[in-house]
């Protein structure tokens, strides 16, 4: 489908063509209409996402709803902007993020302003129009190409502030919707990279208490190792801030990731072999076994965030409240201290909203929020849950991000009976996981 570019100015001649894919429903004769659905990023392919719509969706649901999935403008199929090549984004990714000298801050803002200039060069005069605002404006047009009266969406992460955003916009028009993985729109950014250095160190700790000869000790060891001496790892070195990458993603999934990330960190303190906790990274980064990165998602992800939030702080502000991010975070505090250092370089000013007001869509919200998610954090599924006042909030106590088809039949049988009846829970709930796993 076609969008405009700027919904302010709007021009045949400058547009964006965003690719589409749609499943549809199974039992034609008692189909309830489309589910658009999305996976987080910012920056991931909504379309592969319904590709694989048997492995996120009941079949009792894609029996009776059309799966359909979009790439966001500049993301995968849609016309995407890649601003760094494959050597150029192995470098940015692998490069130090830990700041503690004036001249780690001087590398720091190097990278960064190189980063902003090269998406600058990429996006030419379309670099202000890649945010999430008009992301909704785009769901929106089309909703109204599906043939829907209502939107029906299921948002996972990112996906949530792409949902919300959208029911600021057309509360109207919002049908059926699930915002699992809570991102809070009303959260500075200094206060949301607080919250999830606090979500990843909660989980680690989750994680260590599932497995006690892993300690934190020992991994901040390793990782100062890596600071001062990276590992060479067959033809590569494992950096610290892959190390830190690698050991993240693994904190995604406790039935999974948890599993690989024991095994990763006893080669990396035990063998000092980094080779598990590398290809870890890789993979959390989308990069093959050739060096390529099958994805632009990284770059999506600074692309896009740089437009939907304004950081008022200085960097000089950043590096003082470095010591406040470590307080509460120091396996992941240092990095996430400086997680929008490039945004102070972007040449296109913030895309913002107006402040929220409490959203009253016409149709009950589900809202799902994970007590020990590491990548959005249970306080925002609750802020997000008291801005819609037509909503409910379910509540994985668990571990991992997102709580929807992540084995919990409490929230899944809650997901189902929403979109097939439209009946929600008349309190919150709260779903108990089973214990985690452990080696």
């Amino acid at each position: 489908m076609k969008v405009p570019v700027d919904y302010s100015k709007i021009t045949p001649a400058k547009s964006f063509s965003l690719f589409v894919i749609r499943h549809q429903a199974s039992k034609k004769s008692a189909r309830l209409g489309s589910l658009v659905v999305n996976p987080g990023g910012p920056g991931g392919s909504g379309v592969d996402y319904a590709y694989g719509w048997s492995s996120i969706i009941s079949k009792a649901v894609s029996d009776r709803y059309d799966i359909v999935g979009f790439d966001q403008r500049g993301v995968n199929l849609s016309q995407p902007i890649r601003c760094l090549n494959d050597a150029q984004e192995d470098a940015f990714l692998s490069s130090d993020g830990k700041i503690t000298d004036k001249a780690s801050l001087a590398s720091a803002i190097a990278s960064a302003k190189d980063f902003a200039n090269k998406c600058a060069i990429a996006a030419g005069s379309k670099l202000g129009h890649y945010s999430t605002l008009d992301g909704a404006r785009d769901m929106e047009m089309l909703r109204g190409l599906l043939g829907d009266a209502k939107l029906n969406y299921m948002g996972k992460s990112y996906g949530t502030y792409l949902g919300t955003l959208y029911a600021d916009l057309y509360p109207t028009k919002v049908g059926k919707m699930i915002l699992d993985g809570a991102v809070d729109p009303q959260e500075s950014v200094e206060s949301a990279g607080l919250d999830q250095a606090k979500g990843f160190e909660l989980a680690l700790d989750s994680f260590i208490a599932s497995n006690p000869s892993i300690t934190k000790v020992a991994i901040s060891k390793a990782l100062d190792v890596l600071h001062a001496n990276p590992l060479k790892t067959g033809k590569r070195v494992l950096t610290q801030s892959l190390a830190v990458t690698g050991i993240a993603s693994g904190l995604y999934d406790n039935q999974t990731g948890w599993p690989q990330l024991y095994a990763a960190l006893t080669d990396l303190i035990t063998f000092k072999n980094g080779a598990k906790l590398l290809a870890m990274a890789d993979d959390y980064n989308q990069r093959d076994s050739s060096g390529h990165f099958v994805s632009n998602q990284s770059d999506l992800q600074g692309v896009i965030s740089c437009l939907d939030f304004a950081d008022p702080r200085t960097v000089d502000q950043m590096v003082a409240g470095q010591s406040n991010f470590v307080k509460v975070a120091p396996i992941f505090g240092p990095y996430l201290a400086f997680s929008g250092l490039s945004c102070k370089y972007w040449q296109a000013p913030p895309v913002l909203t107006s402040d929220f007001r409490p959203l009253a869509s016409v149709t009950p919200i589900l809202v799902i929020g994970v007590t020990r998610d590491p990548a959005t954090p249970y306080r925002s599924a609750v802020a997000l849950k008291k801005l819609f006042t037509k909503s409910v909030l379910l509540t994985y106590d668990g571990d991992g991000h997102t709580g929807h088809n992540r084995g919990s039949s409490c929230i899944d049988s809650k997901v189902d009976t929403y979109f097939l009846t439209g009946a929600v829970p008349t309190a919150p709930v709260t779903c108990k996981a089973a214990n985690s796993r452990t080696i």
